[in-house]
């Protein structure tokens, strides 16, 4: 008897174990074909068949618009309509399930493999203890390089917003939000900066591009898929995705568009439809969607406690301010010489809303961002900070792609300023520089698997600049230079000549 107990244990345990493994698959809706982590739970039918809660109650809601009980009580329904009966209607069929089974049953085939769960992280702020300014920059500072006033400004945005999302009023005096607009030149950080905010916050954040959005009715996205996609990243969370950060990427892009006769479906009318949603309106968005359509439910958001934050690199804003500048008389006293703020460095520094009201955005759209801040472009110093410092420099990555073959990587300080100084000639900030380590890394990383007995390659001056070679180290701590050098292509040609 002790045997058969036994077994008849083991037998429980292993179906219990069955039962808490989690399916390698989940459904999809056979009617709108969203997957069960969008809709939640559905309905199970026949034949391997799910319906999400909403198909199924739509399709009741048409179904019991029609006298369907009297229909099928109509003994005209018990004729065969395919053999000739007179009666009943030749124009209504229903559904078989039975049909739905083998080749043609695509229920059977329906399933999405489900997404392996992420480890939870415990994020770098709990937005929940209101971390102070100075911690949320301390933390930005260990990933961006300069930008001190932006990241200041950045952090007491934040701060403030999120303090008065906790306590909603104080002393019912009602704190509006400070949406904020980042001015900057291509390659400065802006995308990047708040990028790292959202990281080390606990909150959704959703980055999204000017430049698709459209006027409603026209190809291309709504405004309205902007909070769609803040929703998405707050798992379908509503009262998640009401404290979130929505970035807004390339707003200078939806500038007024000067001397056109066709319609300005993408840009002042943009403006125009963004106004309420910057301000605080509900919002009804698709779940799980990008387009409103009959099968998609919708979600009301309230964007009232939403952080919008808004980057542009605004191209020839600079001309427009050089403009304003050099207004004065170009003769007497006080005079401005026309070409004083050619080589300024930093000139957008000095915009001002009349500036950005003249580049092409409406006076409406610019009152709704109180918080206007402008970013550097970047230095030589800079770059050579960007290339070694941040935690996930460039340098420190190819760092650690050449320890995988057992070989350190080392680069001296007048390679880094040779990098620094053809990345400042491109002019792209610091995309350039990723351009450019690929051209001489691409040799390297191409030799160096050949040779086992290479333990150290040092990168110089000279081979960046396409007149030496790397200085290769072997493994018995003989340093001796390459024969042949390695040199980036760009530079063949010259060194031949």
């Amino acid at each position: 008897m002790a045997e058969y107990d036994d077994r008849d244990t083991e037998d429980k345990e292993e179906n219990d174990k069955d039962k808490d493994k989690k399916p390698e698959y989940e459904d999809v809706c056979f009617i709108c074909r969203r997957p069960e982590s969008k809709t939640g739970k559905m309905f199970r039918l026949p034949n391997n068949i799910s319906v999400c809660n909403d198909c199924m109650h739509k399709t009741m809601d048409t179904v019991s618009q029609f006298d369907y009980q009297g229909m099928l009580n109509n003994p005209a329904f018990t004729q065969d309509l395919n053999n000739g009966g007179e009666k009943g209607f030749p124009n209504i069929r229903f559904v078989n399930i039975a049909d739905l089974q083998g080749e043609g049953g695509i229920p059977n085939k329906q399933k999405l493999k489900k997404k392996k769960e992420a480890d939870a992280k415990e994020p770098a702020l709990d937005i929940r203890n209101i971390p102070a300014p100075h911690k949320i920059k301390a933390s930005l500072d260990e990933y961006v390089v300069g930008q001190e006033h932006a990241k200041k400004v950045i952090s007491v945005a934040v701060y403030n917003h999120y303090k008065r999302v906790a306590t909603g009023t104080m002393d019912e005096i009602e704190i509006e939000k400070s949406n904020m607009l980042m001015i900057g030149p291509t390659g400065c950080g802006k995308t990047y900066l708040v990028k790292t905010l959202a990281r080390l916050l606990d909150v959704p954040l959703a980055i999204a591009d000017a430049t698709s959005l459209t006027e409603a009715g026209y190809i291309g996205d709504d405004i309205e898929s902007v909070v769609s996609k803040l929703l998405a990243a707050a798992d379908n969370d509503v009262e998640k995705a009401e404290r979130g950060i929505i970035f807004i990427d390339e707003i200078d892009k939806i500038a007024k568009k000067k001397n056109t006769t066709s319609r300005d479906v993408s840009g002042e009318s943009v403006q125009q439809g963004m106004l309420k949603l910057l301000e605080g309106a509900e919002v009804e968005v698709p779940v799980g969607a990008n387009s409103k359509n009959a099968m998609v439910p919708l979600a009301t958001i309230n964007t009232r406690n939403i952080l919008f934050i808004c980057g542009g690199a605004f191209p020839d804003l600079e001309e427009i301010i050089k403009e304003r500048l050099t207004k004065q008389s170009s003769m007497g006293f006080n005079a401005q010489l026309k070409d004083r703020f050619d080589k300024e460095k930093n000139l957008l520094a000095k915009v001002t809303v009349e500036d950005i009201k003249k580049f092409g955005m409406i006076p409406e759209f610019i009152g709704r961002l109180p918080i206007i801040f402008t970013l550097e472009g970047l230095t030589k110093e800079m770059m050579v900070k960007v290339l070694k410092e941040p935690k996930n420099a460039i340098l420190k990555q190819y760092q650690k792609l050449l320890e995988l073959d057992e070989v350190k990587l080392e680069f001296t300080d007048e390679a880094l300023e040779a990098i620094a100084e053809k990345a400042m000639e491109r002019e792209t900030g610091a995309r350039a520089l990723r351009s450019i380590i690929e051209e001489f890394m691409l040799d390297i990383m191409y030799e160096i698997p050949k040779d086992d007995n290479i333990g150290r390659v040092t990168i110089t001056r000279e081979y960046i600049e396409g007149t030496g070679g790397p200085v290769i180290e072997i493994r018995d701590s003989q340093v001796k230079e390459r024969e042949t050098p390695l040199l980036p292509p760009v530079n063949r040609a010259a060194v031949q000549e």
